[in-house]
Parts: structure tokens; sequence; C-alpha cells
């Protein structure tokens, strides 16, 4: 596709402040030049050899969205996902860059895995970004090295999926990614409090006979990794907020100029720890569901600018790890296809605005991670999505791109729908 053409659709843009019905034109995969429609004189030829045409009124175009946490879970469980399908379902869901986390098996504490992690998602049209392990093995003994996963192409370093609890080694991990310029990604959980917990404690988990896990489990880890990033002067980043408290904590820290952002996810969002009910294992998950009062405390951390993203935390499981009881059963669910959908659910609600909600999954991600993504600027890679706001559609976990279908909203009516993704200039993902 040498030269296209992206007519009437509403461009909105965060980054840029512009939210108006705009065409795009784009060449050489790079966008030449966006003109309101009112303003455009250009005269398209349909037709014309090396030019598409499409044509988006009605609906809504965005900066292809940012998920800056996502587990691809290659190498070593691709049962569970490959980048090649994590990579379709990004795209499914209007994503055009994702970043991964580091622990696959091996875990991601190299230049050789890192390297791997590029070459295969090289040919999958999503700008596939790989998060290097903060200590070696996820074993929380010893930094890895930030200069050499830098190097080899990581945009952010974290133990996401097992808590550093040794505070010392969390400072210098903070102190050590300056020099590279490495936000790290932290993963607040107090294991000690955790203890056998498999959901969130409260009226929900004394009711199913469930061991419970407090939210002080998160805040007190949210405090002490604000408090050293507040000492040491690193990036910090908090993954999946789910607490009042949190929300809380974090919007003291960037009062008091604290370098700290942080993320909620949709389901965090918008589900509450009555998605249990049942012994629902696809609504089992780390940091557990909680109330609705911390629901809205999250939601209000959006609005406001405390919580700056929203990340998927895409988690996908076989049904050898959801399909047992609900205490051996593993955390997490998919994400990628049904986030933005979910999302635009609360800006219906007026929870927050539709800018709001892009910003926090392009414009503000691409900010907290410095990522040459996330705006449509003239000259920038043309990464699109395109939207039709007005489609409402059921969620069939069969029909999604991604290999493993531990979905909460199976069946659930959803609107929203992303109806083609452009990266680098080339559709990627269109639907039927």
């Amino acid at each position: 596709m040498n030269r296209l053409v992206i007519k009437g659709g509403r461009v909105l843009d965060p980054a840029a402040g512009l939210d108006a019905v705009c065409n795009i034109y784009v060449m050489a995969g790079r966008i030449a030049s966006i003109k309101p429609v009112k303003d455009d004189t250009t005269e398209l030829l349909p037709g014309a050899p090396g030019l598409d045409i499409i044509d988006a009124t009605g609906m809504l175009v965005i900066p292809g969205m940012i998920d800056c946490h996502t587990h691809l879970r290659e190498p070593g469980y691709e049962y569970k996902e490959t980048i090649a399908t994590g990579a379709a379902a990004a795209a499914s869901g209007g994503f055009t860059a994702v970043m991964c986390m580091a622990n696959t098996k091996p875990v991601n504490d190299s230049e050789s895995v890192t390297r791997y992690i590029l070459k295969q998602a090289a040919s999958t049209g999503v700008k596939v970004m790989p998060i290097g392990a903060l200590t070696f093995g996820h074993k929380g003994e010893r930094l890895a090295e930030m200069g050499e996963l830098k190097a080899a192409g990581c945009v952010a370093v974290s133990d996401d999926g097992v808590p550093v609890a040794c505070a010392s080694i969390m400072r210098r991990g903070l102190e050590y990614s300056r020099q590279f310029n490495l936000t790290v990604i932290s993963h607040a959980e107090d294991i000690s409090l955790v203890g056998a917990g498999v959901m969130n404690e409260g009226a929900v988990s004394t009711r199913l006979g469930l061991p419970g896990i407090p939210n002080a489990a998160e805040d007190v880890i949210i405090a002490r990794d604000i408090s050293l990033a507040e000492l040491s002067g690193g990036r910090l980043h908090l993954a999946h907020v789910s607490t009042a408290g949190g929300v809380a904590l974090i919007r003291a820290a960037k009062a008091r100029g604290v370098k700290v952002t942080a993320e909620a996810t949709p389901h965090h969002l918008t589900l509450t720890d009555e998605a249990v009910a049942g012994y629902n294992t696809f609504a089992k998950m780390n940091p557990p569901l909680r109330t609705k009062a911390d629901c809205e405390a999250l939601i209000a951390g959006v609005a406001d600018g405390t919580i700056d993203c929203i990340a998927t935390d895409h988690a996908p499981q076989s049904v050898i790890e959801k399909d047992v009881e609900f205490a051996t059963a593993a955390n997490g669910i998919i994400g990628l296809e049904t986030a933005f959908s979910v999302i635009y659910g609360l800006v219906e609600a007026g929870a927050f605005s539709l800018t709001t909600a892009v910003a926090a999954m392009t414009a503000n991600p691409a900010k907290a991670f410095g990522l040459a993504s996330g705006a449509l600027r003239v000259g920038s890679a043309a990464d699109i999505a395109i939207i039709d706001l007005e489609k409402t559609w059921t969620v069939e976990p069969s029909e999604l791109k991604s290999k493993s279908k531990n979905t909460p909203w199976a069946g659930k009516e959803l609107k929203a729908r992303v109806m083609k993704t452009i990266a680098d200039g080339k559709v990627i993902f269109q639907r039927a």
C-alpha cells in the first residue's frame, strides 16, 4: 500500500488536542497530513494507481492503542498464547503496540530472550516491545543487566507476576535504572499478607468460604515503592492498581513530585468480587477483583489523571489452568479484544470522557515509557485504529483471536467495536 487516505472520520488525538472530522493522508507508512474535511480541497481520484481510500464516515479514528501490560507467554508457554496469536488479538482490539512482560520460560532476563521475542514478532505487524526482568530469573536476589536489556530492545524492567520482596533490591533497581532511562514496573503485593488468599477479603469471600486477600497486601508495597522512588529519583510505574488506598497513595505522591505513574485494568474498573459468585475461575486474577468502592476510586483516579494508563494485563490461561476448582485455578483473564468496548461502557455511563479514555490507552502510556507512538503526528508512523462506536456485539470466545478463551465477558453484549487497525500504513486487521 503506497498511499492511503482515511476519509471523513472523527479524528480524536488527545496528544495533539485534536477532535474533528478530518481526512488523514498516509504515504510510505507515515502520516503525510491531517486536514479538517471542511478545509480540505484535495481531489481524490478513486482507483488511482497506488491509492487506497478508506471511508471512515461516522467512525472514530484514533492513534493505534498501546497496551503497557501484556503477557504473550512465548517462549515457554505456547500452549496458552504465542507471540503471533497475541499480536493477532492485539490488532483485533485496535492495539498497534504491546509491551510484553518478562515472566516467560526462560524469563526474559537476557539479550538472547529479548532478541528471540523481537524476531518472532517481526512479521506480525504489531509493535511488540519487550519488558525485561528487573532481577535474574525473577528471583528478587540480583539485578538483571539493564544495559544489555535496553540495548537489545527492552523498554522497561519488571518482575511482574512475582513481587520484589526485598526493599533494598527494589531501591537499587530504581537507582540503577536511571542510568539507562528505564522505568521500573512494580507488581505491588506483600506475599506474607496474601497468605493462602485466593480472592478479595470481604463479605463475598466469607460467604463463599474462600480465604481472602486484604487491600493492605497491595497498599503496603505501593507505599514502600513510592517511598523508594522518592528516595532514589527513579521512575516507578505501578501495575494493575486495584485498591482505593492505592489510588490515594499515588495521588499524594504525584502532588509531592514523585516520578510515579500508574495503570488500572478494564476488569478492575468495571467488575467487583461479586463476579466470583458461583466460584467463577474466569473472575480469578491477581490482584483480585475488589469492591464497588475500589472500582469507584479507580474510576475517579482515571478521571483526574492519578491513574495514567488503562492496560489490559492480558493473561491467557488454558482450560488446564482454569477448568479446575477455584482455589487451585490460575490467575488472569484475556483482555486485548474487549478492552476498548469495556472502557467505552464507562464513557457512556459518564464515568469519564472519551478523550480521557483514549488518552489513557494512547498518549499516556507513550509518555510514561518514552515511546514514539500514541499520537497522530505528521511524519510519525501511521498507526491508527478505526472504531464504530455504535456497533454492539456479543463476546463469543470461539471467535476471539487469542489462543486462550478465559474471558469474564463471554456471552456479554458490549458496545463499540474496532473495525480496522492500521500499522505503519498497512491494514493489519479488518473486520468482515
